[in-house]
């Protein structure tokens, strides 16, 4: 087993990312989903709104185009010919159409972050966020990189034009920012973050995950952390 946490900080064994989008007709029940997914500890449900499919008349007030260059990333990796939505990504390593509600059920069933021998902690101090990071021999079987996730725990979007209009819609755990702060190596590591250097925004939670990466296509997620309470 992965070393236990510390003390206000929760380990899940599943990370599942959900690219979505405002104009995107197909992903409500997605987005629902993720609603159900984000109370859950035994995973980290992130929601990352991507920005292509601006054009169709509404542009997506939380999109982002690094979450739209992670999701191409996870096509490269996963020699995928094209991106969608909405999409889910489980641990970094299984495509799951986001709204088959039993099939991402069943590959989060399955999933647990790993190998063995990784151990993650947050703290929160008054001028930084500390990582505290430790693998074992054999843990780390290619380079990983330490990545602070920063996301708010809930927007709610009223929806004016596009295939959604007129809809509100609530959202989970939208990311906001991924810092790469460092390459993991056998041993304890300590990493630290300035907390004035956080996006500003209410309600504001941090995660930390190791995840190996090759010409900017994410693997897969080999640890996670979540801070227990704001950041």
């Amino acid at each position: 087993m992965a070393p236990a946490a510390g003390a206000g900080t929760y380990t899940p064994v599943a990370v599942a990312e959900l690219f979505t989008s405002q104009g995107c007709s197909s992903c409500p029940p997605a987005d629902r989903l993720w609603n159900e997914l984000a109370r859950r500890d035994d995973v980290l449900a992130l929601t990352l709104p991507v920005d292509y499919w601006d054009y169709l008349g509404w542009k997506d007030t939380l999109a982002s185009p690094a979450n739209t260059a992670r999701q191409r990333g996870y096509a490269r990796a996963l020699q995928a010919r094209s991106i969608y939505t909405p999409q889910a990504i489980i641990n970094g390593a299984i495509d799951v159409v986001a709204s088959r509600r039993a099939e991402v059920l069943a590959a989060l069933a399955a999933a647990r972050t790993g190998p063995d021998g990784i151990g993650l902690d947050i703290s929160a101090g008054p001028q930084a966020l500390t990582i505290t990071a430790n693998a074992e021999p054999g843990s780390l079987p290619e380079p990983a990189t330490v990545w602070l996730v920063v996301f708010t725990g809930e927007e709610t979007v009223a929806i004016g034009r596009g295939e959604n209009a007129g809809r509100t819609i609530r959202y989970s755990n939208v990311v906001r920012a991924m810092y790469a702060l460092g390459e993991l190596h056998v041993g304890t590591q300590r990493f630290a973050y300035p907390r004035g250097s956080l996006p500003e925004a209410a309600d504001m939670k941090c995660a930390v995950m190791v995840q190996p990466s090759k010409h900017q296509a994410p693997g897969p997620v080999r640890a996670a952390a979540v801070l227990d309470g704001s950041c």
